[in-house]
């Protein structure tokens, strides 16, 4: 009975798709029936076959040996922070990011991480039939994160039409940083945050689709568009050390969120204790998402703990609602800590609304910026859907 339920989330989560799409009548069904086959077959690949899950479990250690190595780096400043019977927020999850940040910096700047999205991109675009520059993106997106993504691709982001443009930004919202990576796996599952990062990629690249259709034309999808970029590079340490610099960066504005959101919430209760002890942020919020967190998780008590966890990462962010259910995870059921962790792994939240408005300003002219500002919903909601259909579909293989 869960499994069908589970099955029908997924379903309902589609049709919630196409009902707000702006155009109906451009959906390319075959486009849309490539993306969702080939995204159930990766759900059940990375999560019931023996090689699949044989793969994720390697990945997985590959990454905490990687945040291992980083530990010895932060032991030798800060040793009174590390040697200690448990580790801060900070210490534990932020401040490896100095080692894998640019790591992951130099593995493009080498061009280990540019043929790796050349390849999966050019085969995405190949089995789904989706234009081809909107596939790179959805790969680079798991790479560079906003605004990185849409820094690299300025040329194109140029070159292509307002509505396309509008559609990469719809895209956006579910981007993840393979650099962050390794501060998610040390809060939750690492298994399930690997698991959505590939089930996001498709669904972002479908979800777009459906909700802001665009036509490609032959013309508009001239291979020479993808490979227009400036190849010239920066010499070698200049690069490494803006990248050490801006994982720096990237610590101290995840910290002071984090401490800005926390606090907040905390406040925003205060104030609703005086109306009734009972409410609270995550109570309002749980209401809102408890139909869809019922259909992933049918346990009553269960599904209400992740619609709270849902509806305060939409308006605060990932890093947040992982701290807060951290200290639960084992008291969940493994299908729980599959649908949360796989729902949570994303960018997608209001600030990353904000994020991209800037981004997209800085990069393109002003009709397109207008067009985007104008559509900021169908960003929103392409967030909201791509998580719930990325976690519906690795939920419906674990139990």
């Amino acid at each position: 009975m869960y499994i069908a339920i589970n099955a029908l989330a997924v379903i309902i989560f589609l049709a919630l798709a196409v009902l707000l799409s702006n155009d109906r009548t451009k959906i390319n069904k075959q486009t849309v029936g490539a993306l969702l086959a080939l995204n159930i077959f990766i759900g059940w690949f990375l999560t019931s076959f023996s090689i699949g899950r044989e793969i994720i479990v390697k990945v997985a250690a590959a990454f905490t040996a990687v945040v291992g190595i980083a530990y010895e780096g932060v032991g030798f400043a800060l040793p009174n922070w590390v040697n200690v019977p448990q580790m801060n927020f900070i210490t534990a999850v932020l401040l490896p990011l100095l080692m894998i940040v640019p790591l992951f910096d130099i593995l493009t700047y080498v061009g280990i991480m540019p043929f790796i999205i050349k390849w999966i991109g050019s085969g995405l675009s190949y089995i789904t039939r989706a234009p081809q520059f909107e596939s790179f993106f959805a790969v680079e997106m798991v790479v560079l994160g906003n605004p990185d993504v849409q820094a690299v691709s300025t040329t194109q982001l140029k070159q292509i039409s307002k509505e396309r443009c509008l559609s990469i930004a719809i895209m956006s919202m579910s981007c993840v940083s393979a650099g962050i990576v390794g501060s998610y796996i040390q809060m939750m599952p690492a298994e399930f945050v690997l698991t959505a990062i590939p089930l996001n990629v498709i669904n972002a690249l479908m979800i777009s689709h459906i909700l802001y259709p665009v036509k490609v034309t032959p013309e508009e999808e001239d291979t020479s568009l993808i490979n227009s970029q400036d190849a010239r590079k920066i010499p070698f340490f200049s690069m490494l050390g803006g990248s050490i610099i801006g994982a720096g960066k990237l610590v101290f504005i995840v910290t002071v969120m984090v401490i800005s959101f926390i606090s907040l919430a905390k406040l925003i209760n205060a104030g609703l204790a005086f109306i009734h002890p009972a409410i609270s942020l995550e109570a309002a919020l749980g209401i809102i998402m408890f139909p869809f967190a019922w259909l992933m998780v049918p346990e009553t008590s269960e599904a209400w703990k992740l619609a709270e966890f849902m509806g305060t990462k939409l308006v605060t962010n990932e890093f947040v609602v992982m701290l807060q259910a951290q200290p639960h995870m084992e008291t969940f059921s493994r299908h729980m800590q599959c649908v949360l962790t796989v729902f949570v792994t994303s960018f997608a939240n209001l600030g990353t609304v904000g994020i991209l408005l800037g981004t997209f300003n800085g990069i393109v002219d002003k009709e397109k910026t207008d067009l985007i500002s104008a559509n900021v919903k169908y960003m929103i909601l392409s967030g909201i859907l791509v998580s719930l259909m990325s976690a519906g579909i690795a939920g419906f293989f674990t139990w």
